[in-house]
């Protein structure tokens, strides 16, 4: 059960968001939970996480569409890996954001979906406030693509879509473990891993974001 909000929650919660506030009280609502608007009759983080949805959606799409000459199946395919439950909850738990939601009743209560739905309610609050421009901005401080898109096949077919050729990797040992080198269409990336094959996916991985567009 957490039910605390002081002058010193709200000036941590904003810098564990690295947003400040014009208007706290949208900050508040962000991290109150339905479980303890129901007693307190105070408004929940739903609507937030409503409109958080739907902006980041928007925001991903858009960077995506302007960042990447890929064809729409694999935008569609690159930004589930930015906007899924997976990738929200890793963005939550860099910044530490449940350990300020208030909510009524045990740790039970928080099962499912909070942490992700807590991450758009923070997207939609910092939306709200300082407009679309600060809400990209913290996209692009937080979020991060999951890692279990398959870049050495993406890499490939990418490749192949362009040339008769595959990309050539040369993998040594190195102090970080393993570093990997990985050429194709005129472009050369390295990458590092504690074995052969991490330091291979994080070549590709290097080499298909350096062909097709920028870094989130």
């Amino acid at each position: 059960m957490n039910k605390t909000w002081t002058e010193e929650t709200c000036a941590a919660a904003e810098k564990a968001l690295g947003y400040a506030f014009s208007d706290r009280s949208l900050l508040k609502t962000c991290f109150t939970h339905a479980s303890l608007a129901a007693e307190s009759g105070e408004e929940s983080n739903e609507r937030l996480e409503f409109l958080g949805d739907a902006v980041l959606e928007f925001l991903v799409t858009a960077w995506l569409y302007h960042s990447f000459d890929l064809p729409e199946g694999e935008l569609t395919v690159l930004r589930t890996r930015y906007v899924s439950k997976q990738a929200l909850e890793r963005a939550e738990a860099k910044l530490g954001l449940m350990r300020f939601l208030r909510y009524q009743g045990g740790e039970d209560t928080l099962r499912g979906k909070t942490a992700s739905n807590l991450f758009e309610a923070a997207v939609a609050a910092i939306y709200l406030d300082g407009g679309q421009d600060a809400a990209k901005a913290f996209l692009l401080r937080t979020l991060e693509e999951t890692e279990l898109y398959n870049y050495k096949s993406a890499l490939q077919e990418y490749v192949q879509r362009y040339a008769h050729t595959t990309p050539v990797y040369e993998t040594d040992a190195c102090a970080e473990g393993y570093k990997s080198t990985v050429a194709a269409l005129g472009e050369r990336a390295e990458g590092t891993g504690a074995n052969k094959k991490a330091a291979e996916r994080a070549a590709a991985k290097n080499l298909y974001r350096k062909l097709c567009g920028h870094e989130f």
